[in-house]
């Protein structure tokens, strides 16, 4: 499992715009450079992340080869109410890892 690290202030005012920040620990291999054998290292990169603010997609968007490793994201999204904010990451081989993170909206 790789380590996420999300950064989303704990609180806000409604109507706030709220800047949301993601980082994920992985080595994003793009499949075209070769090992020490020669032969090309096994593709492994994530392909999609989204988030979800209450269950609602309020962000995503598709990761290519070309992205680099640990991949950092930062977007913004408007405190509307209170609840979660749920960052998915999913990719090759079967990965996907998901973080969640509360907001406060007064």
């Amino acid at each position: 499992m790789a380590r996420a690290l999300v950064n989303v202030p704990k609180t806000a005012k409604r109507g706030e715009i709220v800047d949301v920040k993601a980082l994920i620990s992985h080595p994003m291999e793009t499949g075209y450079r070769p090992g020490p054998n020669g032969r090309l290292l096994a593709r492994d990169i994530i392909d999609r992340f989204a988030c979800t603010y209450n269950g609602t997609e309020v962000f995503a968007i598709d990761l290519h080869p070309a992205m680099s490793a640990n991949p950092y994201l930062a977007f913004s999204v408007v405190a509307t109410e209170s609840g979660t904010l749920t960052m998915t990451w999913s990719g090759d081989k079967g990965f996907r890892q998901s973080e969640t993170v509360a907001i406060e909206v007064a």
